[in-house]
């Protein structure tokens, strides 16, 4: 696809999120919870949720490329906000980097914003406070995560957390963060990475031994099974690794993750909840495919081989095509996510979604600010 073409729809998504951004001043959305229009998920209830960060995130990508105040300022909401979450043992988890990293890491990439600078550096702090050297890898949840015991947890997830510690490490010249993110970049590629290039969701170790112990299906279909989302945050998570460090090893997954979704996207592009569902089964993943686009773009770059690219172009022309709605009146820009393959509910917006697929066609316009 033509360069034009990925500028025209930069250009539809600002028309349409500078409504979306009027509307929802003062929110933090994560999904539609009525027709068209984003619900707000800053309630004391909801503040620490996972995907709190991604709307600071796509107002800083949209502010960065039109400098419009509106997008300033529904960001630096969302990230005082978030001061909460910091104040919150209980609200803290590994996906400190999908809050800060967005939010206040993005803002002191702006301008230096030392407040900012603060609170990302506190998030980088709790995140490696979450090691454990027995077994070395970086603890998911709390205590317990829905009555279960998952002290000894680990998910793929957590690769497109590591940024944090690196950006920290850099700031600080301190290589403690870096030796963090290091050694559990290392045991997610020894323990999530099947032969094949697929990818585990969830392992358990043995929190005092290290032991490993088993591996878990998590929000794929089952154990063994392909779950498209984790492909993707293995796959870009391990690319800003290498892109951080320069190991050759993090590049080598990259690439095999890379190689492995490649092959099995379906003739239509669109990327199902699981590469091993049923095929006569309908349920979609715009989020897989807008990160993998991102994660996908990136190694184009680093290694210079088209073929990234142009799997990236695959994936956002069908997402362009088929499941986009640019419609201003709407507050969805991808219509069809899945946050996990036996939930009850699939084929909705999620906010992630549409911050990757911005942050895709930013990179394919030049528009990009850097995040991670």
């Amino acid at each position: 696809m033509m360069s034009k073409k990925w500028n025209e729809i930069a250009e539809k998504i600002i028309a349409k999120e500078r409504a979306v951004a009027e509307r929802n001043r003062g929110g933090i959305p994560y999904t539609t919870e009525q027709p068209h229009r984003l619900g707000d998920w800053s309630d004391p209830d909801r503040i620490s949720w996972w995907t709190n960060g991604f709307w600071g995130g796509m107002m800083w990508q949209l502010f960065s490329a039109t400098g419009e105040a509106v997008f300033r300022e529904s960001a630096v909401d969302v990230e005082e906000k978030l001061d909460a979450v910091l104040m919150d043992y209980n609200g803290m988890d590994h996906d400190a980097g999908f809050r800060f990293l967005p939010t206040a890491v993005a803002h002191w990439r702006i301008d230096g914003n030392e407040a900012s600078k603060n609170r990302g550096l506190l998030a980088a702090a709790n995140l490696a406070g979450r090691f454990n050297p027995n077994g070395s890898f970086i603890r998911a949840w709390n205590d317990f995560n829905d009555g279960r015991d998952t002290r000894g947890w680990a998910i793929i997830d957590c690769m497109m957390n590591l940024p944090l510690l690196y950006w920290a490490s850099d700031l600080l010249k301190d290589d403690r963060f870096k030796g963090i993110a290091v050694r559990h970049a290392d045991t997610a590629r020894e323990r999530f990475i099947r032969a094949d290039g697929s990818v585990r969701h969830i392992v358990g170790f043995d929190p005092a031994t290290g032991e490993y112990l088993r591996d878990y299906g998590g929000q794929g279909m089952g154990e063994g099974s392909s779950w498209t989302r984790g492909q993707s945050w293995a796959l870009y998570g391990f690319a800003l690794s290498h892109l951080h460090t320069g190991r050759a090893a993090d590049l080598e997954t990259a690439r095999k993750v890379a190689d492995r979704f490649i092959e099995r996207i379906p003739d239509d592009g669109l990327i199902p909840v699981d590469f091993d569902q049923e095929k006569e089964c309908p349920w979609r993943d715009d989020t897989a495919a807008a990160i993998a686009s991102c994660g996908l773009l990136t190694l184009a770059k680093l290694t210079e081989e088209a073929r990234y690219r142009d799997a990236a172009e695959r994936l956002l022309a069908a997402l362009d095509e088929k499941e986009a709605d640019y419609d201003p009146e709407h507050d969805e820009l991808l219509t069809r996510g899945t946050a996990a393959y036996h939930d009850k509910n699939h084929d909705f917006p999620i906010i992630y979604g549409d911050y990757y697929y911005i942050e895709a066609i930013w990179k394919l316009t030049e528009k990009e600010l850097f995040l991670w």
